[in-house]
């Protein structure tokens, strides 16, 4: 027959694998959010949403808050647009999806500020916090790509596209890498608040109920023990006699 363990041992072994994979876990959703801001940020600055084909009558590409657009008489590319130069983003849309997109990039960098808390803070807190920034920066990158493509019927979008172009409707022109990115980090801002969660709620069980039963009974044994040590103490007389009278 197998030699089973005794129960505590057992429930030893258990707490060590569980709050080893747990730390595992919590260190790759770490990572994994660091790389996710990076790619946050890279699709926020390139001017990579939707861009020229074959069939546009003029090359050019753009983005949240930049553009380029060819000249007629020359191939030589038009850029404008910045981030502060609100006057010149073509389309109110455009403003509106920079915004959601910007809030949802800010939330996961201050979700990375965030690890600084672990040292002051529950880690159990930590965890929820940065799960609901992260849900809520989900819900901005949707918002913001929802709301992009209702800028598709302004006039520069036209003059690049075609006159076919309209709102939800790219003409001749095509989704680039960077709107293809911001559809899919949706899905890894909601999978990084789910992990979370997850890491989260499972703080408050790292120790299990044998293990704590154990760690209860230790604590009573050495708290009687300590009691018992302490009336011994008071019972025994002095460790050396007292010094008798001295002669005249």
């Amino acid at each position: 027959m197998v030699k089973l363990l005794p129960a505590q041992e057992a429930a030893k072994i258990y707490h060590t694998n569980y709050v080893r994979n747990s730390r595992a876990v919590g260190v790759m959703w770490g990572t994994l959010t660091i790389c996710f801001s990076v790619l946050v940020m890279a699709l926020f600055i390139q001017p990579y949403w939707i861009g020229d084909s074959v069939n546009t009558p003029q090359a050019g590409y753009f983005g949240l808050f930049s553009y380029c657009v060819g000249n007629v008489l020359s191939s030589e590319l038009i850029c404008k647009g910045g981030p502060l130069d609100f006057s010149s983003i073509p389309s109110r849309a455009f403003k509106t999806a920079m915004f959601f997109v910007a809030l949802g990039m800010f939330l996961i960098i201050g979700s990375i500020i965030c690890f600084s808390l672990f040292f002051i803070c529950n880690t159990a807190t930590v965890y929820k916090i940065c799960a609901w920034m992260q849900l809520a920066a989900a819900t901005g990158l949707m918002i913001g790509c929802l709301v992009y493509p209702d800028g598709w019927d302004s006039s520069e979008v036209r003059r690049m596209c075609g006159e076919q172009t309209g709102k939800y409707t790219l003409g001749h022109c095509t989704i680039r890498w960077a709107f293809m990115l911001a559809i899919l980090s949706i899905g890894d801002a909601l999978i990084l608040s789910f992990l979370a969660f997850v890491l989260g709620y499972r703080q408050d069980k790292l120790l299990p109920d044998d293990y704590k039963e154990l760690e209860a009974q230790k604590g009573e044994s050495l708290r009687s023990s300590q009691k018992g040590s302490g009336k011994e103490a008071q019972n025994s007389g002095p460790l050396w006699p007292s010094p008798g009278p001295t002669a005249p």
